[in-house]
């Protein structure tokens, strides 16, 4: 669907951007943030611009999780800047994902999981350190789930406001990122201590923007979606049947046959479900040009969460940057309202 243009006559308060999981896809919404940091230093006339500080909330799941985390990292020097660019966190998947992704003949993924997190655990400490949640520049939300006390897990900024429910950030990002199937589950622990066994966010939220909305208009009852902006990204979409299932196919599965389709099906019908049921909410009241999504078709790349081949790579890089060409004029105009201050 065309994304209606920006209207200058509606100036949002309050602004959101989420992005959705999908694995080694992170390159797809994180080239996109890097054109539009870009886009900001250049309108803004500010060479040390970041992003982040137009928005009011960052919601990321899963591999939206990590770059939220990335994007939120306090500089040591200057503990209210960002640390890292958008362009950094892009630099992240390219240097790292062929480890992070790298099959083992040890894992098969039936009896074990396909991957060792220790790549995964290593670049997260690398990159975070020894970050907390409250230390993180702007407010977020990233999610994940307690298989212990089968819930959904909000890791918010807002509410770390102690040792009970603070986190290091590397923690809580290795957390949101814990694909079943694809790494163990995160034994994740407050700074107090308390443990908490979690799995990928994806499982109930793949796409955030739903609770991302809920969260804004929780903290501030006045608010209604006139006042609220949402740029929502996607991790890219499928062209072509290479990853559909036919009733033959499908109709002697059983558990391990349905285990790893599940999963992609899941993931998938979560995030569309997610932007009909958002779209829905801004069109019915009057204001669709408030919510934005960005969602590449992959006309190159494989879909597959854990292709982290060069090629494949490159191809996700690509996918984005057909995208962004394609989008060239209405990105501008994305950027004017998300740097637009209402008076």
């Amino acid at each position: 669907m065309e994304q209606p243009t920006p209207s200058a006559q509606i100036i949002p308060s309050v602004k959101i951007l989420s992005i959705d999981g999908g694995g080694i896809r992170g390159i797809i919404p994180g080239v996109i943030l890097a054109e539009l940091e870009e886009r900001v230093k250049q309108k803004t006339n500010n060479p040390q611009a970041r992003l982040v500080d137009y928005f009011d909330l960052i919601a990321g799941t899963s591999t939206g999780g990590i770059l939220t985390c990335m994007l939120l990292c306090p500089d040591e020097k200057d503990k209210n800047k960002a640390k890292y660019s958008a362009q950094n966190a892009v630099d992240l998947y390219f240097e790292r994902g062929s480890k992070i992704f790298k099959p083992s003949f040890f894992r098969k993924g039936i009896f074990d999981e396909k991957y060792s997190a220790v790549e995964l655990e290593k670049a997260l400490k690398e990159f975070l350190g020894e970050t907390k949640l409250s230390d993180l520049v702007r407010p977020c939300l990233i999610t994940s789930y307690d298989i212990q006390n089968r819930r959904a897990f909000f890791f918010s900024k807002k509410g770390a406001t102690n040792v009970h429910t603070d986190f290091l950030v590397r923690d809580l990002a290795r957390a949101t990122s814990a694909a079943p199937t694809f790494f163990e589950v995160a034994n994740t622990f407050t700074l107090f201590g308390t443990p908490y066994p979690m799995i990928d966010g994806g499982v109930f939220a793949n796409n955030p923007a739903m609770c991302a909305l809920v969260e804004i208009t929780k903290q501030t009852h006045s608010l209604s979606l006139r006042d609220i902006m949402i740029l929502s990204l996607g991790t890219g979409k499928r062209v072509s049947a290479s990853n559909s299932y036919t009733y033959s196919e499908a109709k002697d599965w059983g558990i391990i046959g349905w285990l790893r389709p599940l999963i992609d099906i899941m993931m998938s019908a979560n995030s569309e479900t997610t932007d009909y049921q958002v779209r829905k909410l801004f069109e019915n009241t009057g204001f669709a040009e408030n919510y934005i999504r960005f969602e590449p078709e992959l006309a190159n790349a494989d879909n597959a969460m854990d292709n982290a081949s060069p090629e494949n790579m490159k191809a996700l890089r690509q996918d984005a940057g057909k995208f962004i060409t394609s989008k060239n004029d209405f990105l501008d105009s994305v950027v004017e309202k998300i740097i637009s201050k209402k008076v």
